[in-house]
């Protein structure tokens, strides 16, 4: 009687799918950087909500407590005003407030590492200036980051200007960014049932 040797089928298991999850993996980061490719201005939808847009409104807001405040040389996450920041503290204390999405994929900055005086993205590598959010160095330096780094010019991350106020750490955004961004978002999911105005073509 002819008997399989059970350490036979397992090693081309364990092939066949760690080649199906290298394949799932990147297919995901491909997809996941063609969907914030930049869009020419004729695609976007022109409906009236979009005309209803709020006048910018900066203003400090509360984003971390003080006592969530991280050590030198690391970084947080907050949100301030319904925007994702990064907060991170130089080697000498300082504290800098940054937009907390990484070009060009989005993924957070606040799980990179300070360094001096820039913040590196976990995954691509890029560095950004702490204090102006530029590019410092090479764009997207790591393995993948050659890969997907080479589909986008480079770009920086915004900064805020942020102070320590009471019992937190206050960020000065524009308060009206969210809703002018979701407004957007609602005027096409309208446009896909009907006209903005409520009725139908």
């Amino acid at each position: 009687e002819h008997r399989v040797r059970p350490h036979l089928l397992i090693k081309p298991f364990c092939n066949n799918f760690t080649y199906k999850m290298k394949t799932a993996v990147a297919a995901t980061l491909i997809a996941s950087a063609a969907a914030f490719a930049p869009q020419s201005a004729n695609t976007r939808t022109n409906t009236a909500l979009e005309a209803g847009k709020l006048a910018s409104k900066m203003q400090y807001v509360p984003c971390i407590p003080v006592d969530k405040l991280p050590a030198p040389g690391s970084a947080t996450s907050g949100v301030a005003g319904g925007l994702a920041i990064c907060i991170a503290v130089d080697p000498s204390g300082s504290v800098y407030a940054l937009g907390d999405k990484c070009p060009p994929v989005n993924q957070p900055l606040s799980f990179g590492r300070v360094d001096g005086n820039s913040i590196e993205d976990p995954v691509l590598g890029t560095k950004f200036s702490l204090k102006t959010g530029e590019v410092v160095g090479a764009w997207c330096p790591s393995g993948i980051g050659k890969l997907l780094g080479g589909l986008f010019d480079p770009i920086g991350v915004p900064t805020y200007p942020v102070k320590k106020k009471g019992a937190n750490i206050e960020v000065q955004v524009d308060v009206n960014a969210k809703a002018n961004f979701e407004s957007q978002y609602w005027s096409g999911v309208l446009d896909a049932q009907g006209k903005s105005n409520g009725k139908y073509y």
